[in-house]
């Protein structure tokens, strides 16, 4: 019985997953660095990430909402896209938590 070829993929750099389904390994630095940055206060687990993720994502004209988690501290908040300041403000105190910029 013969074992099957198999095509090698390119290996991706430690923490940005694997080649075949990270998002990471995609991005240019560019992309990573785009968008408006806010403070966020209150955050203090993965849930609540995916908590202001979820709200700010569902505003008009959000593209990307991504949060860098600082427990206890001000977590960073980048939003790419065309939506206002004042969106973006009302969709987190919604979700229970507070933007200083």
């Amino acid at each position: 019985m013969q074992t099957p070829s198999r095509t090698e993929l390119p290996l991706t750099s430690s923490g940005s997953g694997c080649g075949c389904c990270s998002t990471n390994s995609r991005e240019t630095p560019a992309e990573k660095t785009a968008g408006v940055e806010y403070a966020v206060e209150g955050l203090t687990c993965g849930g609540c990430v995916a908590t202001v993720e979820k709200a700010v994502t569902a505003i008009d004209g959000v593209d990307t909402a991504t949060v860098e988690l600082v427990p206890g501290g001000l977590s960073r908040l980048i939003v790419s896209g065309p939506a206002g300041t004042s969106e973006i403000r009302d969709a987190v105190i919604s979700a229970g938590y507070s933007l200083t910029k």
